[in-house]
């Protein structure tokens, strides 16, 4: 299984990259939108430097390396008054390998039904949401390589009876070496049906994404981390993502990064504190995106291991 899950992600990514560009050709584009706000402050440049739960979003092999139990909950100020919530649980059982738990949510406010007859409303009111539960397994490969796999049912709810659903697969490899904690990772992410609205149907915006990361300065009490890395859509150009984040004896730390490429999004950076109380590891942390005319959107977020 574990060889097959590898050889898939050599030969995958020529098909998807095949394809040609196709702007709003695919649906569920709240699949696109980053969760965490480490990651986003490093402008989403993390499928090599993901740690956590957070894996089962960015790069579901990372979670192989995760020391007992972690939980993250993030959430994320998008734009118009809609929110956008991650939630992601993992524990690492040894020799069996690492499972973990994620759900993510964008949704809206209440808002009034209207009509052509009736602009001001009909006194009748309406959430709209878009939901996905995932299932991620990793384990060791070999002793510097990591593989996982994710599976995911996908929910999309715009007013009553109008509602879509579709099922995706995530499968990811990494690996890592000593020097300067190198890492290299790719995956391939939501890999699945068709979305499939009334009698029109849409693919998921799959993408194969590749980056890496290291320590490029190390001292004693801090160290400076380099990442980047690229994606290719099914449904548009490939986009690049370089970050970097400075830490102090693993306690602060301070990150930024910068998106080519893309449409709208520009520069984030953000920040962090780790701190250990009875036991229990707590990172808080906080990020802002720029996206152009578009405005901003502000990460908050909350990891705890045990």
């Amino acid at each position: 299984m574990l060889k097959r899950i590898f050889i898939a992600l050599v030969f995958l990514p020529i098909l998807l990259t095949a394809q040609y560009e196709r702007p709003g050709s695919t649906d569920g584009q709240f699949l696109k939108i980053g969760v965490s706000p480490r990651g986003t402050a490093m402008a989403d440049a993390y499928i090599s430097a993901v740690t956590g739960a957070e894996g089962t979003y960015y790069n579901s092999a990372a979670l192989a390396r995760i020391q007992g139990t972690n939980a993250v909950f993030n959430h994320t100020v998008w734009f118009a008054g809609i929110n956008h919530e991650f939630a992601a649980i993992a524990h690492n059982f040894g020799d069996v390998g690492a499972f973990g738990l994620s759900v993510i949510g964008l949704y809206t406010d209440e808002m009034l039904v209207r009509t052509p007859l009736q602009p001001d409303g009909t006194g009748e009111t309406f959430y709209s949401g878009n939901y996905k539960i995932g299932l991620t397994y990793s384990r060791y490969f070999t002793d510097r390589v990591t593989v996982g796999i994710s599976f995911s049912y996908i929910d999309m709810t715009l007013y009553k009876d109008f509602g879509a659903s579709a099922v995706s697969l995530d499968i990811a490899a990494m690996y890592t070496a000593d020097f300067r904690d190198f890492k290299f990772a790719m995956q391939i992410s939501n890999f699945g049906s068709d979305i499939t609205y009334v009698n029109e149907a849409y693919p998921l915006p799959t993408n194969f994404t590749f980056g890496a990361s290291m320590n490029a300065l190390e001292f004693d009490d801090n160290d400076l981390l380099m990442t980047f890395s690229a994606t290719k859509p099914n449904d548009g150009s490939p986009l690049v993502q370089v970050g970097m984040e400075w830490n102090y004896d693993h306690l602060f730390f301070i990150r930024g990064g910068y998106r080519l490429n893309h449409d709208v999004a520009t520069f984030s950076f953000g920040g962090g504190v780790n701190y250990m109380i009875q036991g229990i590891d707590l990172n808080v942390d906080y990020s802002y995106s720029d996206y152009n005319l578009l405005g901003v959107s502000h990460r908050f977020g909350l990891g705890i291991t045990l």
